[in-house]
């Protein structure tokens, strides 16, 4: 019975987790492409195709491990290549390819809070009940890819973002830290250091979006 409900979880879970890591690394090859780089164009990584996106780990076995023992669901995909020395700008545009991740995640946990919001309104729906479930995943995996990605620790987006906005020198103290950015990143989901950070904030950020919303 308990294989079954995962079974049926991950059907449920599989569209709005590829969705949420798919369109979050397609935004930004797009974003790249906007202010000059083509790195990810040449390379075929700004798709909607999933296959394209798809890290063995972070993609499949993370997402499934964290829904099957009901912790925080999150997961990667495998970053797209940019260049930044090729776009027109580098620091300045650096922001908008860094922020287009997390944006694209915002965007698509409005659009699946406004599908539970139509669902929910409808309960006698054959439909209603799957939708609701599926909307919940996908808002709660956007909210913590959005969420995750605002760190600013280089290499994630919020790093960059950071590294962006800061004056030069402070900039490049902050760029130093990158090679060691995913370990400390990993040494923090290893202790309850992650989930102490990223629950209060992810749930701010719910919360936020159901008063957008009307929910």
């Amino acid at each position: 019975m308990q294989t079954d409900h995962l079974i049926q979880t991950i059907s449920v879970a599989a569209i709005p987790i590829l969705f949420a890591i798919t369109l979050h690394e397609a935004a930004h090859g797009y974003a790249a492409r906007m202010f000059g780089d083509n790195t990810a164009y040449l390379e075929g990584r700004i798709s909607l195709n999933p296959l394209r996106h798809i890290d063995p780990v972070g993609t499949v076995l993370l997402p499934l491990v964290t829904l099957a023992l009901g912790g925080v669901l999150f997961g990667w995909a495998k970053p797209v290549p940019v260049n930044f020395g090729a776009l027109r700008n580098p620091k300045k545009d650096m922001f908008w390819v860094a922020i287009a991740g997390p944006a694209s995640n915002l965007i698509m946990a409005i659009i699946w809070a406004l599908l539970f919001k139509m669902a929910y309104s409808y309960p006698d729906n054959y439909f209603s009940e799957p939708l609701i479930d599926m909307s919940k995943i996908g808002i709660q995996i956007n909210m913590v890819l959005m969420v995750l990605n605002l760190i600013p620790l280089p290499p994630l987006d919020g790093g960059r973002v950071a590294v962006s906005l800061l004056p030069h020198r402070q900039a490049y103290q902050l760029s130093k830290i990158e090679p060691y950015g995913m370990f400390i990143l990993i040494a923090m989901a290893m202790t309850p250091v992650l989930g102490a950070v990223l629950y209060p904030l992810v749930k701010l950020a719910e919360s936020l979006l159901f008063i957008m919303v009307g929910i």
